[in-house]
């Protein structure tokens, strides 16, 4: 009892040590002028289950609200940007010259302007690249932290697709764990809605890419459709993401018996070293965590294809926000999961001669991408 205390306090410790920077709560959404040529701007929309915060430069906090919300908000990334991080601001609201500051930022009157909104964004690509990318963040995570997360990956994977934010009401503190939980399994409901709005727009195809709690509110949104019987335009789904996913193993299961094995498969994103998730695995009575497990053979089998990035070094001490770290390879092993990775003996073998960073090099299974240590396991 007393080293399963001592690890929980070491855990706990180390996720501290992570958050002891101060955190975006206020300020950090006011829109700012005389931004920076060589800066990129971005334009997410959000629907939400977070209530409106009047305090300038903040939009929403981390209290429930009922019902859906929606902003769209042009995010501006400085042009001196590091793949994989976030340049936050010593102050609000920032710089455009050296941070991800805020541009323009209005509420939407809706759900029938949110769609409009997205149908406007859609029409500016051609036929055939009209896609939607929906993020769903995770625990502790403010407003602000999960739209400039989300910024961030769509700038640094070059995404052609319209980005969509699903923010539910996360209150951003660590202690804050059970409150979370009820408020993500509260969203349920929204994300769904939220997701059938996507679908009925004029999107061509819908991606979703959830990360840690995030992906129990995502599992269990896309269940509900299943079980519902009254499934939207299926043909336009795509790629399914659950990166480091904070969901109990055998809730995950249970979750895929009911939805059964998909048409197309869903990439699970782990890491065996993420101490966020062990931290999870303590609260919840030492029952292991999808995004933490072992036995990658076991998810395959269930109709995943497991990208686990163990041997990856993260950006953050806890080894929980690996995934935003894959956007800037996205095009890459985009084309490598459409090709497949059930590479055949011979085909593993010739691949073995590969020279350089080639991505696209695969070696036998599990498999591996030259230039990241990035293995890859489907069933087979």
């Amino acid at each position: 009892m007393r080293s399963r205390f001592s690890l929980a306090g070491a855990l706990v410790a180390a996720l501290l040590s992570a958050a002891c920077a101060s955190r975006p709560e206020t300020g950090f959404l006011s829109p700012v002028a005389g931004l920076d040529a060589g800066a990129t701007d971005h334009t997410i929309l959000v629907a939400t289950t977070r209530k409106r915060d009047d305090r300038p430069g903040t939009l929403f906090n981390g209290e429930r609200a009922e019902p859906l919300d929606y902003a769209k908000i042009e995010i501006s990334v400085p042009a001196t940007h590091k793949a994989g991080e976030i340049e936050w601001a010593s102050t609000a609201p920032g710089n455009p010259k050296t941070d991800f500051v805020v541009r323009q930022a209005t509420y939407l009157d809706g759900e029938k302007e949110f769609v409009r909104s997205l149908n406007v964004q859609l029409a500016t690509r051609p036929r055939g690249s009209r896609k939607v990318l929906i993020f769903i963040h995770g625990y502790n995570t403010m407003f602000a932290e999960g739209l400039y997360r989300f910024a961030q990956v769509v700038h640094d994977s070059k995404a052609p697709a319209v980005p969509v934010l699903f923010t539910w009401a996360s209150r951003g503190q660590l202690t804050q764990y059970v409150y979370d939980t009820n408020s993500a399994t509260t969203a349920r409901d929204d994300l769904e809605r939220t997701i059938r709005l996507v679908f009925a727009s004029d999107a061509e195809q819908v991606n979703i890419l959830a990360h840690s709690m995030g992906n129990w509110v995502t599992v269990e949104a896309l269940r509900q459709i299943k079980i519902s019987g009254q499934l939207p335009q299926m043909s336009k789904l795509g790629s399914i993401f659950l990166a480091a996913p904070d969901i109990d193993i055998d809730v995950f299961k249970s979750q895929m018996r009911r939805f059964g094995k998909p048409r197309k498969p869903f990439y699970i994103v782990l890491s065996k070293d993420d101490q966020a998730l062990r931290a999870s695995s303590f609260i919840a009575g030492g029952t292991s965590r999808l995004g933490a497990d072992g036995d990658t053979e076991e998810l395959a089998a269930l109709g995943a294809v497991v990208i686990d990035m163990t041997d990856v070094k993260a950006t953050d001490s806890s080894n929980h926000g690996k995934f935003a770290q894959l956007a800037e390879i996205a095009p890459q092993l985009a084309s490598v999961l459409e090709k497949g990775v059930a590479a055949k003996a011979d085909a593993a073998a010739g691949a073995q001669t590969a020279v350089g960073d080639t991505l696209g090099a695969i070696v036998g299974l599990p498999v591996m991408i030259l230039g990241a240590p990035i293995k890859i396991i489907a069933g087979r």
